[in-house]
Parts: structure tokens; C-alpha cells; sequence
């Protein structure tokens, strides 16, 4: 059977963007890039007009760094000493934890921003990591528009609001599908950074295994053993132990008792609990759902379906089938998007495509002005849309393992 690939499109080919995608994209690209600043100035972001500092999760970052800095890095998973450097350095008290729950090898990323002060760090951090993921939107979409798509993608306001990592999470899941095919040893490189998210360590390896790329699992897993390795060094072995003794205690307060409340969780568990379903029943629906994406992207990667669509599926199916999933998480759902853009933009997209898309936006901006947690639906509506594209996925058909995206 011949190869599966991309073809890829020539300049008569290439489809204008549709007005209705630019104008979305540009409107929300023009939010993003207006409110920040403005927030900045006027005390609405990273510190108050009252001169206190806004208590938000980028503070566990900034306290975490400066612990590791004064050569207490074990003290970075302890809840009571970090929350006393956090209430120091915003002058204020908050209700509950900012804890730090990151492996040690994020240490290193903590303890570089914490060397500027609070505010530059924080805004720095903001648009410094908006750098890698818009340059793999724009390769994985093939033309500058995956530019203005990753700075109009709702999720990248939450991302953005309270300093977190999405946009670094969704560059390295990005990189890695785009070089998986042509470059396996950075893909497995890029893969083996992503452990400091270790919620996205079980579906890649599921796949890896199943399409056989053996050169990007053995890539990730001595990326990942010699960053773990070198962060031993640096911050003694003495972290690693507090971050296996502080795990339980967060996965109690996050995922047993809701501390973080329901509502901001994104995820099928969370929407269980949400609606009053037992501890016990959310992790049943959770796992029994992750086990049916796990065979249908096993599927999927074993079957001549195009390779855009494949890393779509995985992109996706990683959102699904974590427990954990906060809205700013939701930045890894921009590069399945990509991937059907991508496809959209060479092929034209289906009457249905542009609505589903504009629909998954409208429940990602509606949780952030109702906070009814709509992330779940967003998610399957992306996924639903893989699916259809992907057609006959089910048969089982010679794998192609070796298809290649198209180039820019």
C-alpha cells in the first residue's frame, strides 16, 4: 500500500482563509493583546492599584524559584513555607494554597524567573513562553495565519491571566507531533521536556508502542532520565523526596475534597463530582472513558488515516483523559485545532467545521465570564470533529508508519 501523507498544497491550492476565522481570530488576537498591557498599567494584573500584589498561580512559580535560589529547594513542596514567602511578596492574604506540585526539573524554569522581580518575572514568563507555541502554530498550520490563530485562542487569556505554563505545555505536545515523523530524535526530546506535566505521560507511550516509533521513545526516555538526573544534582535528592511525600496531600485536597472547587476543573472526573457523583464514580467513568480513547487512538495510529489527523487524535485524547485539567491546560486543544486547520485551509473545510470551531470557542470564553465548566464539551466537540474527518479510522488496515507531513 502506498504511503499516506499530506500532500502538500501548491500556492493555486491553497484555499483563502475564510473571513469568518480571520475576523474571530483577529477579534480575540486584538482582546489578548490589548487587555495585558492595559492591566498591567492600570492594576488589574500581577499588582493591584493598591500596590498589593493579585494573589494568582504564578506566585507558587516566583516563591518556588527563589526556595531553590537560597538553597532550600525541598522547602518548594511544603505548603506552610511556601505560602510565607507567597503572603511576603504580595503583601496580602488569600483563602487557601498556591501550592507547588511541579517534579524538581521545573525547578530550573522557577528558580530563572525568580531571579528578576515579581512583576517582570511574571509578565516575562507571559510572553516568553507565547513565543514557542505560536512558532509551532504557525509550522503545524503551514502559513503566518497560525500566528493570529495562537494569539486568538480563548484558552490563552486564562493562560495569560494567572501566569501558567499552558502555552509551554502546548509548544512542546506541538513539537513534538510536528518533528515525530521527520525529526524523531527532537520529537522524542520534546517529549521528554513535557514530563515536568506528568498527567500527559500515559496516552504518548500508548502510542509510541502501538505505531512503533521506537527512535522517539528511546529520545524521550533518556531526555526524561537525564533531566531528572541533572535536576538531581542541582537540587539534591532531598526534592525528589518532597515531591513524592507532598503528591498524596495534593492529590487529596485537588481530586479528594475539591479544595480547587469543581467548577475549575475541565475534565469528565471533575463534571462528575460537579454534579454530586461520589468520589468512587468519578474515577470509574474517568478511567473507563480513558481506556476507550487509549483503544481508539491505538486505532487511529495503526490505520492509514493522514497524519494530521492522527496528531489531532492524540492532541485531543490527551485533554480527555486526565483528571486534571485546568482551563489554562486547555491551551494543548489550539494544536489539535491546528491540525484541522491545517487540513481545512488545503482542502476547504466542511459546512459544519467552522460553526463546531466557533462553538468549542464559545464555551472556553463562557466559562471565563460564568464560570460553569464547559471545557469537557469543548473538548469532544474538537474531538468529534477529528472523527469525522478521519472517516473509516475503525478498519483495520496496514499501518503507515512513516507518513510525513506536508511541508510548510
Amino acid at each position: 500500500m502506498a504511503h499516506t501523507s499530506d500532500a502538500a498544497a501548491t500556492p493555486s491550492m491553497r484555499r483563502a482563509i475564510p473571513s469568518s476565522l480571520f475576523a474571530v481570530c483577529f477579534a480575540l488576537a486584538c482582546i489578548n493583546a490589548t487587555f495585558f498591557p492595559a492591566g498591567l498599567l492600570s492594576g488589574v494584573w500581577i499588582w493591584g492599584a493598591d500596590g498589593l500584589g493579585i494573589p494568582t498561580d504564578f506566585v507558587n512559580v516566583w516563591a518556588a524559584g527563589k526556595l531553590a535560589l537560597q538553597g532550600h529547594p525541598a522547602l518548594a513542596w511544603d505548603w506552610d513555607v511556601q505560602r510565607r514567602i507567597e503572603l511576603d511578596l504580595l503583601g496580602q492574604d488569600f483563602p487557601g494554597y498556591f501550592a507547588w506540585h511541579y517534579p524538581p526539573p521545573f525547578l530550573f524554569v522557577a528558580a530563572l524567573l525568580a531571579q528578576f522581580p515579581y512583576v517582570i518575572a511574571f509578565a516575562s514568563w507571559a510572553y516568553a513562553s507565547f513565543i514557542p507555541f505560536a512558532l509551532v502554530m504557525r509550522a503545524i498550520v503551514g502559513r503566518s495565519f497560525g500566528l493570529l490563530l495562537a494569539a486568538g485562542f480563548p484558552a490563552l487569556f486564562s493562560n495569560t491571566l494567572v501566569g501558567q505554563n499552558g502555552c509551554l505545555t502546548a509548544a512542546l505536545v506541538g513539537g513534538t507531533l510536528y518533528l515525530l515523523p521527520v525529526r524523531p530524535v527532537l520529537a522524542g526530546i520534546c517529549l521528554g521536556l513535557l514530563t515536568y506535566k506528568p498527567q500527559y505521560g500515559l496516552l504518548f507511550p500508548i502510542v509510541l508502542i502501538a505505531s512503533q516509533r521506537w527512535t522517539v521513545f528511546a529520545s524521550a526516555s533518556i531526555t526524561a532520565v537525564l533531566l531528572a538526573l541533572v535536576s538531581w544534582l542541582a537540587f539534591g535528592l532531598e526534592s525528589w523526596q518532597a515531591f513524592v511525600h507532598w503528591m498524596p496531600a495534593f492529590s487529596q485536597a485537588f481530586l479528594t475534597e475539591g479544595k480547587a472547587t469543581w467548577w475549575k476543573l475541565q475534565s469528565l472526573f471533575s463534571m462528575v463530582r460537579y454534579f454530586g457523583g461520589s468520589e468512587a464514580l468519578g474515577w470509574t467513568v474517568q478511567w473507563v472513558f480513558t481506556a476507550a480513547v487509549a483503544v481508539v487512538l491505538v486505532i487511529v495510529w495503526r490505520s492509514p488515516v493522514r497524519y494530521a489527523l492522527k496528531a489531532a487524535a492524540l492532541a485531543v485524547g490527551l485533554l480527555l483523559t486526565t483528571p486534571y485539567l485546568f482551563m489554562y491546560d486547555m491551551m494543548v486543544q489550539a494544536i489539535a485545532v491546528a491540525w484541522l486547520v491545517r487540513i481545512g485551509l488545503s482542502e476547504g473545510f466542511r459546512r459544519y467545521e467552522l460553526p463546531a470551531l466557533g462553538g468549542s470557542a464559545a464555551l472556553q470564553i463562557t466559562f471565563m465570564v460564568s464560570g460553569i465548566p464547559l471545557g469537557l464539551a469543548s473538548n469532544l466537540i474538537v474531538g468529534g470533529l477529528v472523527l469525522a474527518r478521519a472517516g473509516g479510522w475503525w478498519r483495520r488496515q496496514p499501518a503507515d508508519v512513516h507518513a510525513v507531513p506536508a511541508a510548510a
